[in-house]
């Protein structure tokens, strides 16, 4: 996707699920870590904290006990309004979403002491520059190694590129922003989704396989896929992710 339409498929995501994908029925074998558990460890109970790319903010509002404030930016205005329904509905006090681009933040430096970051854009620098000495940024992302064998079988997707572009880019980044005691970890997970339904709900709301379902092919492809990898425990792919833990 180019900038303009990965603007456009986030915002149209947004509006209608907010990143929630609880209706999908998946089972995953072999994660490394939980993100939002590791961001909790890192968090004091007089803590301020960013979360950057905060989509529906599901993820986040589920934290709120771990910090004294949390705060959600989101690029996409869908995302934000459907996190604002969903901060409405929960009760908490003490989170608050705003949108906002990542590489313009809008606070004053040392605002915050803890920056997360799940599966979204980020600007190292502005996340520096926003954290207090000694605080701590963690960023989840997507490996280009996720859903191989989904990737091979459209043959288009992020697998295309080779595997550690991005982690190797961002860990780049954020050791030239000026971050300290850098560490980076990774994953490679089995996932089994339940049936056609569950898959199709993931392709239709992610950019996994770009323009998923705008090719007349792409359904049966699809289906050829789950015919291939289905298994007593469900269809068969993988989640690969990196995380980048750091200390300003």
């Amino acid at each position: 996707m180019n900038e303009k339409e990965d603007a456009r498929f986030y915002q149209e995501v947004g509006k209608t699920n907010g990143w929630d994908f609880s209706r999908i029925t998946c089972v995953t074998e072999g994660e490394g870590w939980d993100f939002y558990e590791e961001v909790a460890r890192k968090c004091r109970p007089s803590d301020l904290l960013l979360d950057i790319g905060t989509g529906g903010g599901e993820k986040l509002l589920a934290l709120a006990h771990a910090a004294l404030l949390l705060v959600g930016i989101d690029r996409s205005p869908g995302m934000i309004e459907t996190a604002q329904a969903n901060l409405a509905r929960s009760g908490k006090p003490n989170v608050r979403l705003l949108q906002m681009d990542a590489g313009r933040l809008e606070f004053p430096p040392g605002f915050f002491q803890v920056a997360s970051c799940r599966q979204a854009p980020f600007s190292a620098r502005e996340t520096a520059r926003v954290l207090a000495p000694g605080g701590w940024f963690l960023t989840q992302q997507v490996s280009e190694g996720d859903k191989r064998n989904l990737v091979e079988v459209f043959g288009r997707g992020r697998g295309t590129e080779e595997d550690g572009t991005l982690k190797n880019r961002y860990l780049r980044e954020v050791e030239e922003a000026g971050f300290t005691e850098v560490q980076s970890f990774d994953y490679d997970a089995t996932e089994y989704y339940g049936a056609r339904e569950d898959l199709l709900f993931l392709l239709e709301n992610t950019p996994i396989i770009p323009d998923f379902g705008k090719r007349e092919q792409d359904y049966a492809i699809l289906d050829e896929f789950i015919a291939k990898h289905r298994t007593d425990k469900g269809i068969r792919t993988n989640s690969k992710r990196f995380l980048i833990i750091a200390r300003k």
